[in-house]
């Protein structure tokens, strides 16, 4: 088998296993454990799968463990997260300040949300706020200390700006989505920014595709019916019934 073949036969199972051994893998592929563990430096260096102590995990999987890096996460659920924003979008009204959390499906959100000089926005992001600058939007940054993951800004100084403003609505990513802990994030410095940063908008979406759903992260910082869920895809059916549920 060429390396590529291997490379992407390696994808392929770790992705839909969820998660592989070195030693599943060596023998799965007939080749030694030291070529395997090499082949997963290369493909976590492209950002195609975790390498985790021992073997890998899927990005999807990685993602409830710790914060992808928005490298990590672009590729993830495009057209999902693409259709999502759209939507997000129109809900904008003139006149509006805005908050955008940081994350990968709210950078493209920021793609396509108004850029009228009358609306104003709020991140915790430096990519989003370099983005929407470039766009031409009004923009303002929280402080606090910078993330290099998720570029997302954190700690007490974010949170004491964020405590000063009222937004009429806000958009917030998730790490995973359950009906015991709510939404939920791997950091608890992201988590108490997404929390407190919530608790100061008159309206509350959260962008989240169906895989998010059953998924469950360290941190949680809002309960499942804080916020209005924009999302697409298969949500499981123990979710379909939410009320506060918005599917495009």
């Amino acid at each position: 088998m060429l390396a590529d073949d291997r490379l992407n036969a390696i994808v392929r199972m770790v992705t839909e296993a969820g998660s592989m051994s070195v030693a599943d893998l060596a023998e799965a592929l007939d080749v030694t454990a030291s070529t395997i563990r090499r082949d997963l430096q290369t493909l976590d260096r492209a950002h195609r799968l975790a390498k985790v102590h021992g073997g890998a995990t899927s990005l999807e999987r990685a993602h409830i463990a710790r914060d992808l890096t928005i490298p990590e996460r672009s590729g993830l659920h495009v057209d999902d997260k693409r259709a999502i924003v759209r939507a997000a979008a129109c809900l904008i009204e003139p006149g509006s300040f805005v908050y955008i959390d940081s994350g990968s499906t709210t950078l493209q959100l920021v793609s396509c949300v108004p850029a009228d000089a009358d609306v104003a926005y709020v991140t915790n992001s430096v990519g989003h706020a370099r983005r929407l600058m470039e766009r031409g939007c009004r923009v303002m940054v929280t402080g606090g200390e910078l993330k290099p993951e998720t570029e997302a800004l954190v700690g007490p100084d974010a949170t004491a700006m964020l405590a000063r403003y009222r937004f009429a609505c806000g958009f917030w990513g998730a790490n995973g989505i359950s009906q015991k802990h709510g939404m939920t994030s791997p950091d608890p410095l992201e988590a108490e920014v997404k929390r407190v940063a919530m608790g100061q908008a008159s309206r509350r979406y959260v962008l989240a595709d169906a895989s998010k759903f059953g998924m469950e992260a360290a941190v949680s910082f809002a309960t499942l019916d804080d916020a209005e869920i924009i999302t697409a895809g298969d949500v499981p059916d123990e979710y379909a019934h939410l009320s506060n549920l918005v599917r495009v």
